[in-house]
């Protein structure tokens, strides 16, 4: 460490010797002179005859005492010896009475002009501008040598992933992703024995291009295939190529490639690509960046100029592939595209598995469990769970991490923190109570519902005064026509419990009916279940479903969508009566279901089950055979 800081010290010092210089020279710092005495003290002394010689300057005089003669202040006979001092000059006073003295007592004076000796002249000219001179080489010097100098942009920022370091990264460290991890281990084979495939004429693609979601594993996977090919690894974004000089990013391109061709057989990680590579021409030329395209360019000519002896692999990682330029992705640059897709169920439990290595789990804990509660997250998502239900452990005080601190770390994630103080009365209580006992009883009557795992009136910070949690038994790639009539009568059952329980209802059933019209909208405009209109699908989504960025757009007639509407009306009406004969059929359930939600706030699906009873009646199934 003392090596690497001694150079840096040295230049300091170069520095700090080279402004002082500037300034001695300059004449804006002098040396310290004789001391200055008072005007009329000096006049004095001259009178007295205490003054051998004077030395006149432009703006003062310098004095030199005779040696014999006391100070002021050693008026009892003390000697001294010869002393200069100086004193002052009158400004605009050309008879000045110290000179008058000085004439009058015949003391030898010297005269010196303003004007300096030539070559003090030209030094205080010539030295400042060798010494900038010289600067600016040492600052060239030190940029050539490394990315720490002044001028250390010039150089690329990529970093070198040192495995003697850190654990490398192996495939056994990236779940849930089998499919983007089969494509890759071709990538590493080859790097691994190029020799084979070159007996057979064969070559491994130059470029590839993971393509997913945010928070998929992307990089986790590129460093995967350096830890397992065992080879160098340079990483960097590419919004660090792209800076106010025009041709740095350029500049950076050939120089991060060069390097990496010097440690080859290496991998080359630019993540998030789209921050360069994005399609020129069309609308985006109306906001060039002369930067960002000429750093394209230099990456395209790149991508064309490997040697196919050289094995230096690209990978590159986007979650925008629609807005890289089609010269990046044409055969011979991005040879491959890799999908990083979510996980499903099975890949979900994967990643919690890898995750919970780290931790100490209790007995009690179900990653599968976990798993089906988490659809749709990604890798980052599951990772933070795990890290949220460890804190959760540790702010109880437990030597382990349990299933209720997954469940705290789920219910952080999904539905906010949990509010703290008196924000309902007595009355919004029991109200909120028999709203989440109605969904959970519609939903433990209906035999294509999703089981009922947990019912809670606990209100939490993102607005929701209660929830019923429905985890579904295994993860379906199709879902049929009573599944989801089952899901919309579920969401109606709130709503229907607190009409039959109270009398009337209340704004709390606000969220149910957006989410079951859109739900039914769907059923009747895209999935071809509409009972008026037939087949035709009457919408289509549009936008940017990588990015979860979709819109709908209505592909019918105005007198179609009054029939779509008059359709959705219907059966959502439907639903709501079949959700109220369903609660009318178990009162007994929903008052005893209410009140011990309003005693203990919590009730797993177990405890429902027990108090309302319901496991002992006969479940009821939604629409009939006409509707399916």
């Amino acid at each position: 460490m003392a090596d690497e800081k001694r150079p840096v010290s040295r230049t300091w010092l170069g520095y700090l010797l080279i402004a002082a210089a500037i300034l001695v020279f300059s004449g804006i710092v002098k040396p310290p002179g004789p001391p200055l005495v008072p005007y009329d003290e000096a006049v004095a002394e001259v009178r007295r005859g205490e003054v051998a010689a004077a030395l006149v300057k432009p703006d003062e005089i310098e004095l030199v005492r005779r040696g014999d003669a006391p100070r002021p202040e050693e008026r009892g006979g003390a000697q001294r010896s010869e002393e200069r001092v100086r004193v002052t000059r009158l400004p605009g006073v050309e008879d000045e009475p110290i000179v008058r003295a000085l004439l009058e007592q015949q003391v030898r004076i010297e005269a010196k002009s303003a004007r300096s000796a030539a070559w003090t002249q030209a030094a205080i000219w010539l030295l400042p501008l060798l010494l900038v001179n010289a600067l600016f080489f040492m600052m060239l010097r030190r940029a050539g040598q490394g990315a720490g100098g002044p001028l250390g942009f010039l150089r690329s920022k990529a970093k070198i992933y040192d495995r003697s370091r850190q654990d490398p990264v192996r495939f056994s460290d990236v779940a849930g992703v089998d499919e983007a991890k089969d494509e890759l281990v071709e990538v590493v084979d080859y790097l691994k024995e190029p020799s084979r495939y070159r007996s057979l004429g064969g070559r491994i693609p130059r470029g590839l291009l993971l393509v997913g979601p945010p928070g998929t594993g992307k990089t986790l996977l590129a460093r995967a295939v350096a830890g397992e090919a065992d080879v160098p690894f340079f990483s960097l974004n590419a919004s660090e190529f792209v800076e106010m000089f025009v041709g740095l990013g350029a500049a950076r391109v050939r120089e991060l490639f060069e390097e990496a061709r010097k440690s080859a057989p290496s991998i080359v990680f630019i993540d998030e690509i789209d921050a360069v590579g994005r399609t020129r021409g069309g609308l985006s030329a109306l906001s060039t960046h002369d930067e960002r395209e000429q750093t394209l360019h230099q990456l395209l000519a790149e991508l064309d100029g490997f040697d196919a002896r050289t094995t230096v692999i690209l990978m590159a990682a986007t979650n925008r592939p629609e807005v890289l330029d089609p010269a990046l992705l044409r055969p011979g640059r991005f040879d491959r595209q890799v999908i990083v897709d979510r996980p499903d169920l099975r890949g979900r439990e994967a990643i919690l598995a890898v995750h919970a290595r780290r931790v100490p789990l209790a007995s009690d804990v179900d990653l599968g469990l976990v798993a089906r509660r988490t659809p749709g997250m990604v890798g980052a998502d599951l990772a933070k769970i795990v890290n949220e239900a460890a804190l959760a452990g540790a702010r109880r005080g437990g030597r382990q991490i349990g299933q209720a601190d997954f469940d705290e770390a789920l219910d952080r994630s999904q539905l906010g923190l949990r509010r703290r103080g008196q924000i309902m009365t007595a009355e919004e209580r029991r109200r909120v109570a028999y709203h989440e006992a109605g969904h959970a009883l519609v939903a433990l009557a209906l035999p294509a519902a999703d089981p009922v795992e947990r019912v809670s009136i606990v209100a939490r910070t993102i607005g929701a005064l209660g929830v019923t949690i429905q985890v579904p038994r295994d993860e379906r790639q199709l879902v049929t026509e009573q599944e989801i009539e089952s899901r919309v009568t579920v969401m109606l059952g709130g709503r229907a419990a607190e009409e039959i329980a109270l009398g009337q209802v209340s704004s709390g059933a606000h969220d149910d009916l957006g989410r079951a019209t859109a739900l039914v909208r769907e059923m009747v405009t895209r999935l071809g279940m509409s009972r008026r209109l037939g087949l035709p699908a009457l919408a289509r989504n549009v936008g940017a479903p990588m990015l979860g960025v979709i819109q709908e757009e209505r592909t019918c007639s105005e007198e179609t969508a009054r029939e779509v509407d008059e359709e959705v009306r219907e059966r959502l009406g439907e639903m709501y009566l079949k959700a109220k004969q369903l609660l009318v059929d178990r009162r007994e359930g929903l008052e005893a279901a209410a009140e011990a939600l309003v005693l203990k706030e919590t009730l797993r699906g177990e405890e429902l089950e027990q108090i309302a009873a319901v496991s002992t009646r006969r479940k009821i199934s939604v629409g009939s055979p006409s509707a399916a």
